[in-house]
């Protein structure tokens, strides 16, 4: 299995909704680099992430590609996030079941065929325009 493997059964259970898959993907002291927030370390911290994700969005990522450097150490991937805001997330505004649609990208780093980062980056000013203007799901 190679490297980019690693990547596609993490978006795969992703799109799945499948945590313990991503997990299965990850190393023990992964660092979760999100867009807005603090570093989290280790799986413990990525599944309770996870959990709230879950909690408050339904997501699923279209459009996926994926790039592996030529050593195997390091992989990207550009998507499409299309979502929907089920759950007020704090300090984000309310939750009526808005749907949105942006451009996401993902950057990892790998280690014998584990996921050692992921650093997530999307648009959030997008984001926020989106579920401000929405008046429900689509």
């Amino acid at each position: 299995m190679t490297q980019i493997d690693t990547i596609a059964r993490y978006f795969t259970a992703f799109n799945a909704g499948d945590t313990q898959a991503m997990l299965d993907c990850l190393a023990d002291e992964v660092a979760h680099h999100v867009n807005e927030g603090k570093i989290r370390r280790g799986k413990g911290q990525f599944a309770a992430f996870c959990a709230h994700m879950s909690r408050c969005y339904k997501e699923e990522l279209t459009e996926l590609v994926l790039f592996e450097s030529e050593d195997g150490s390091r992989a990207a991937a550009e998507f499409i996030v299309n979502g929907q805001y089920l759950t007020t997330d704090e300090g984000l505004p309310e939750a009526n079941g808005q749907t949105y649609q942006l451009p996401g990208g993902s950057f990892f780093e790998l280690q014998d065929g584990k996921i050692t980062r992921v650093t997530t980056y999307y648009n959030l000013s997008d984001w926020m325009a989106q579920v401000a203007g929405a008046t429900g799901a689509a």
